[in-house]
């Protein structure tokens, strides 16, 4: 049987601030015997101007990913907004042209988040993974209320060796980061990751894991600022560590 062959969207904010999230993506992916593949031509997904109400910048955006990842069985995503964005609001753009939609529905049914591809398409939650330490998780907008993934994650900390995983109180609490919401309404963005922070701190985590780049780097910054023992982490980097 060949191996399965997967194409990394490794995402904007994942290719100019967290490489390292797109580097342990495709560790565990190998670890797993799948082929990964990185097509250098990708950009953005089209989502901050789609949301900014830029419809026809974000079309021609998303065109692009479009064509990008024919030779790919799956495409693999560390991030539920941008996952989002193609499988839900690409038809949407793309309503109005038949070969571009063809191509946008054919392109969804091989897209998915990260944890989503580990646990219902591979059928794994244990990835080998170690880390000894206490961690809670955040479930971020887009990928828990657009495509409703909220078990994956847990089931794949859970079998993390040497995990003390805890739920924290408020963990469907939006962060405020939102994108373009933080840049546009600072003071609230910033109020509401302060909300998120106080569920987060009253479990004793060492870590605050999620799925979303952006997330993390909205909460990070918080808590940088306040001198927070709290560290950020996303996922699939807690699933690269090794014991």
């Amino acid at each position: 049987m060949s191996r399965v062959r997967v194409a990394l969207f490794v995402t904007c904010l994942g290719d100019q601030f967290f490489p390292q999230v797109g580097e342990s993506v495709v560790k565990v992916l190998r670890r797993l015997d799948v082929e990964v593949t990185f097509n250098p031509a990708q950009t953005c997904c089209g989502q901050p101007a789609f949301n900014s109400g830029y419809r026809d910048e974000a079309r021609r955006v998303a065109a692009n990913v479009l064509n990008l990842f024919d030779d790919a069985d799956y495409v693999v995503c560390p991030s539920g907004s941008c996952t989002s964005m193609v499988r839900v609001f690409y038809p949407e753009l793309f309503a109005a042209d038949a070969a571009a939609l063809r191509k946008c529905l054919q392109l969804r049914d091989r897209f998915f988040e990260f944890s989503e591809f580990l646990v219902n398409v591979l059928k794994v939650e244990d990835v080998g993974a170690s880390f000894p330490h206490r961690v809670t998780y955040h479930d971020s907008c887009h990928l828990l209320r657009e495509l409703g993934v909220e078990e994956q994650p847990r089931k794949l900390l859970r079998k993390v060796r040497g995990v003390d995983f805890v739920e924290m109180e408020g963990y469907k609490v939006c962060c405020g980061f939102g994108g373009t919401f933080a840049v546009k309404f600072p003071e609230v963005s910033a109020a509401m990751g302060q909300d998120k922070l106080g569920f987060a701190t009253h479990t004793n985590a060492e870590y605050l894991v999620a799925n979303d780049s952006g997330c993390l780097m909205h909460l990070a910054g918080l808590i940088h600022r306040q001198g927070l023992a709290l560290k950020t982490m996303h996922l699939a980097e807690v699933l690269a560590q090794r014991g």
